[in-house]
C-alpha cells in the first residue's frame, strides 16, 4: 500500500520508465494549472483541470477540481453539475460540510447545492454488512496484507512496524512466521500452496523511520518455505521502487506493483522484468482474471485497468457515463466469480465495496457497499477470498501514523480487526 496523492504531491518519473508516461503527463498538467491559476487565467486553469479529469479517468477529486475551476470562471451551472457528479460517486468533502471551504459560496443559494449537501449527508451514513471474524492480538502490528494457507487453515499477515509476518488461526491466536531479513516494513504477501511457498515484499519506504535512512527507496521480493518460514530467495527491486503489492500469475510468477515508481513487474526465475512502466501512476494490488494472460490493476488515482501480461497493453475498466462509482483509492482488489471486491482507503469516506461485472468482465453492472464510515473501519488495507467468504483488514493502524511512520500526537494504535463478508 504505497499511495500517491497525485493532485497534491510532486510527481518524479522513475528512471525505469520511458517518456512520455502518465506520471509525466500529470506533472505537466499540474504545472499548467498552477501557472494559469497564478496568472489569473481562469479559462486556462479550467482547461487544465478538465484535462486532468480525463487523464485520471474521472477521479472524484479531479471532478471536484473541475467544479472549483468552473466556479472561479463564473460558470455556476457547470460548477454545480460537476459538484453533483462528485457527490453522486458516494464522496464527501468535509470542508464543504463544515463550511471551512468557501469556494462554492456562489452556489449556496441554489436548490442544486442543497441536493449536494443532502447527498453528502447520505454518503456519510455508516453501512456495515460484514461481521467481525477476529482481532489481532497486538495493536503495534499495523497490519498491511493478508492471505490464507488452506493446509493449516490459518492466515498469514504482514506487519509494517514490527517488520514480520505472523500466522493467525481463525480464533485469532497468532505466532511469528518470518522476520524481514533487512528489518524493513513488510507489505505484500501471497501464499502459493501448490508449490508450498510464501511470497512477500519488504520495503524501506522513503522517509519512513522504521527503516534505516540509508536503505530508503529500496524494496525486495522474498520467498519463504510455507511450512518452516525459512527464507529461500531474496530478489532486490529496482532503485527507488516500492514493491508494495503483489499477485501470483497462474504459473506461480509474482506480479508486482511499484506504488512509488508506477511500474508493473513480473518475477521469473529470480529476474524482474518490466511489463508496463507508462500507464500507471500509483498501481496497487493486482487481481488475476480467469484468462491467464490478463490481470486487473487498480491505480490509486486512475481507476482499474485490464493489463495484458504478454505485451503490457492497458484498457481501463468501463463504467457509467457520467460515472457513479468511484474506482480510485483502491488498495486491495480481488476477483471472485464475476465480482470485484475493493478495499478503498483513498476515498472519502473510506469503504469496502463489491462490484458486479458483465459477462465480458470489462464493464461494471452494479455496486454494493460492504462497509463504510463505521467507527471500527479505520484504514482498510487488503483482503483475501476463502471459498465464498471475503476476509479483509479493518482498522489497520495506518490512519494513526504520520508520513514518517510515527504515531500521530494524540493518537494511539488499537488492534486491527479482520472482518468477514459472505459473498452471495
Amino acid at each position: 500500500m504505497v499511495r500517491t496523492l497525485a493532485l497534491t504531491a510532486v510527481i518524479v518519473a522513475s528512471a525505469f520508465q520511458s517518456s512520455p508516461n502518465a506520471r509525466d503527463d500529470l506533472a505537466e498538467l499540474r504545472r499548467q494549472a498552477h501557472a494559469a491559476h497564478q496568472s489569473g487565467d481562469k479559462n486556462g486553469y479550467l482547461q487544465a483541470a478538465i484535462k486532468v479529469q480525463k487523464l485520471l479517468n474521472n477521479y472524484p477529486l479531479a471532478i471536484e477540481s473541475v467544479a472549483r475551476a468552473y466556479t472561479e470562471a463564473g460558470n455556476s451551472s457547470q460548477a454545480l453539475a460537476s459538484l453533483t457528479q462528485f457527490a453522486q460517486m458516494d464522496e464527501v468533502d468535509k470542508t464543504i460540510v463544515d463550511g471551512s471551504d468557501k469556494i462554492f459560496t456562489p452556489l449556496s443559494g441554489s436548490s442544486g447545492y442543497k441536493t449536494v449537501l443532502d447527498l453528502f449527508a447520505t454518503n456519510s451514513t455508516p453501512i456495515s454488512t460484514a461481521e467481525a471474524a477476529f482481532n489481532l492480538p497486538d495493536a503495534g502490528i499495523v497490519a498491511e496484507d493478508i492471505d490464507y494457507d488452506p493446509a493449516s487453515k490459518s492466515f498469514l499477515i504482514t506487519s509494517v512496524l514490527q517488520k514480520k509476518i505472523i500466522r493467525v488461526a481463525p480464533s485469532g491466536a497468532a505466532a511469528d512466521f518470518a522476520q524481514s531479513p533487512h528489518h524493513w516494513p513488510m507489505l505484500a504477501i501471497k501464499v502459493d500452496s501448490a508449490r508450498h511457498l510464501v511470497w512477500a515484499t519488504e520495503v524501506a519506504l522513503d522517509g519512513f523511520t522504521a527503516a534505516p535512512k540509508a536503505d530508503w527507496g529500496h524494496s525486495a521480493v522474498l520467498c519463504f518455505d510455507l511450512s518452516s518460514g525459512k527464507l529461500l530467495h531474496r530478489v532486490e527491486g529496482p532503485a527507488q521502487s516500492a514493491l508494495g503489492d503483489m499477485v501470483l500469475a497462474q504459473n506461480g510468477d509474482p506480479i508486482l506493483s511499484d506504488g512509488s515508481g508506477g511500474g508493473i513487474y513480473r518475477l521469473t526465475h529470480a529476474h524482474l522484468s518490466l511489463i508496463n512502466g507508462t500507464d500507471f501512476i500509483s498501481p496497487q494490488t493486482p487481481a488475476p482474471l480467469p484468462d491467464p494472460n490478463h490481470v486487473l490493476v487498480p491505480d490509486y488515482v486512475r481507476g482499474i485497468a485490464i493489463l495484458d501480461l504478454q505485451n503490457g497493453h492497458v484498457e481501463w475498466l468501463n463504467h457509467d457515463q457520467p460515472p457513479t462509482v468511484a474506482l480510485n483509492g483502491v488498495d486491495g482488489l480481488y476477483f471472485h466469480r464475476g465480482t470485484l471486491l475493493l478495499t478503498q482507503n483513498g476515498t472519502s469516506p473510506e469503504r469496502v465495496v463489491r462490484l458486479q461485472l458483465d459477462a465480458s468482465l470489462a464493464r461494471i453492472l452494479s455496486s454494493q457497499i460492504i462497509e463504510r464510515a463505521t467507527p471500527t473501519l479505520g484504514d482498510p488495507t487488503h483482503g483475501v477470498v476463502v471459498g465464498d467468504t471475503f476476509y479483509y483488514i479493518a482498522n489497520s493502524g495506518w490512519s494513526e501514523l504520520d508520513d514518517h511512520g510515527a504515531v500521530k500526537p494524540g493518537s494511539r494504535l488499537t488492534p486491527a480487526r479482520i472482518m468477514r463478508f459472505e459473498i452471495h
